[in-house]
């Protein structure tokens, strides 16, 4: 009996069939879902074309630009491109209906809001806000334009927030290439992090409790300070050279008993802080994500001041993780949380900032992110809304279809039309310990197990987040 005859390849075979009704079925799903966009599409042409980019933007076009859209649909290419490139209809009111969506299916008081600045490669350089930045898609410095980015992680799932173009400072400070580019007059050249404060801004009535990002966030101390002003929580990373004060370590004696200042404990380094503490200080944690099977942390916390600039800054926790394999990355973050709060609780926290990734992989291989080549700004935002709003409808589609992602052993599903790229899920090291003391931390979509110590008790699994995978396309 050869392989295909199996009962169980039969039954995967049998499950992956298209039915012409699964396929009028989202279709059906999708006219109801734009039915709620296509309002804030001003003139009857617009919302014609907007339908139509969104379609296109989720069928299987290996590109999906403006002119193999309009090809694909049998329509002229220069309205779609116009309505795409310089329409004048508003992206910040569709973004801000995406918003009062997410809230209505997503909302959790136990929330993260993930921040995360991304690149796009391009070949030229008139496109706006090109230079050239590092690119971690490409390992290299290069042609890009970076946008920052906002999503939101619930117990019920994840969803894109919002989006904004950054201007680099030569950008900002150059009028013809302002006008070449129809840059308006009141965008001025804002560091990322400020940019971050602009879309956090947008989302203060959507539900959370915690705020994440990259060390590009984590770094700049004035953006903390402004999370800590406004009442914020945040687990943000931070370089491995940040300068910190261990401040549960006993100050070293003075040189006199009892004669002149106390000493304080030096500063050093993040890393070599962590290199020097002991393997009892160290708490496995075990995660399981369903593309890549258990992966595993080890983390220890400790309160601290930072150094920046010759400036003190408040107490915050330094929170470390390291990840168990052949060869550990090792993740430093900065949090003003509380001592009530556990360490299970950031190191979910932290991790939660993987789904933006997912986020981002469905985007770029699914919906064209990367694939725009309008070079205005007006444009460029336009492009991005478009094609955030069909990953929105990808996400419902995969709640609705529900079920674990059946990763490599498994099929989608008849309702499947076209996979979306699998979820980047994080990587966390293996612990250090098993022990016998263990925890098990249910909430927020999570599953985490707790092992202090050394020995051979397996961990049981911590799962974060909830990946986008199986989302038919049409």
């Amino acid at each position: 009996m050869s392989l295909l005859d199996h009962p169980d390849a039969q039954a995967l075979l049998a499950d992956a069939v298209l039915t012409p009704e699964a396929v009028q079925s989202c279709q059906d799903r999708l006219t109801a879902f734009l039915g709620r966009y296509l309002p804030h599409f001003y003139r009857a042409e617009q919302r014609t074309h907007a339908d139509l980019v969104l379609r296109g933007l989720l069928s299987g076009l290996q590109r999906k630009t403006c002119e193999p859209i309009a090809i694909a649909a049998g329509v002229h290419r220069k309205p779609i491109q116009t309505f795409v490139g310089a329409g004048k209809w508003d992206d910040e009111d569709v973004m801000a209906e995406v918003r009062r969506h997410v809230r209505e299916e997503l909302a959790d008081d136990r929330a993260v809001l993930i921040l995360d600045p991304s690149a796009f490669p391009k070949t030229g350089t008139a496109s706006c806000g090109v230079a050239r930045p590092w690119c971690g898609r490409l390992g290299k410095q290069d042609n890009c334009q970076l946008g920052v980015f906002l999503a939101y992680a619930a117990s019920a799932g994840y969803a894109p927030l919002d989006r904004r173009l950054y201007l680099p400072k030569g950008w900002a400070a150059d009028p013809e290439r302002r006008a070449r580019c129809h840059v308006p007059d009141e965008v001025e050249f804002q560091e990322s992090w400020r940019i971050a404060v602009e879309l956090l801004k947008r989302c203060k009535d959507l539900p959370h409790a915690w705020v994440t990002g990259d060390d590009e966030l984590g770094r700049p101390a004035q953006f903390r300070a402004w999370l800590r002003r406004h009442g914020e929580r945040y687990v943000l990373d931070v370089p491995c050279n940040t300068s910190i004060r261990d401040l549960e370590c006993r100050r070293p004696r003075r040189r006199r008993a009892g004669r002149g200042r106390k000493r304080e404990v030096p500063f050093c380094g993040a890393a070599t802080w962590a290199a020097s503490q002991p393997d009892s200080r160290w708490t496995r944690m075990t995660i399981r994500d369903g593309e890549r099977g258990p992966l595993a942390v080890d983390a220890m916390k400790v309160r601290v001041r930072t150094k920046q600039d010759r400036r003190l800054g408040p107490e915050e926790l330094l929170v470390v993780m390291r990840t168990v394999e052949a060869r550990p990355q090792v993740h430093y973050s900065l949090s003003n949380a509380g001592p009530e709060v556990p360490l299970i609780e950031l190191v979910r926290v932290r991790f939660e900032r993987h789904r933006i990734e997912e986020v981002f992989e469905a985007a770029k291989g699914e919906t064209g992110l990367a694939h725009s080549e309008v070079r205005s700004w007006v444009g460029r935002h336009h492009h991005m809304t478009l094609a955030l709003l069909a990953v929105w409808f990808l996400i419902l589609e995969r709640r609705r279809v529900g079920g674990e992602n059946p990763g490599g052993d498994g099929v989608a599903g008849p309702r499947a039309l076209h996979a979306t790229a699998a979820g980047a899920g994080s990587e966390p090291r293996t612990d250090r310990g098993g022990g016998d003391a263990r925890v098990v931390a249910e909430g927020g979509g999570a599953d985490l197990q707790v092992a202090q110590g050394h020995g051979d008790v397996p961990a049981a699994p911590l799962t974060i987040g909830h990946e986008l995978n199986s989302c038919p396309t049409v």
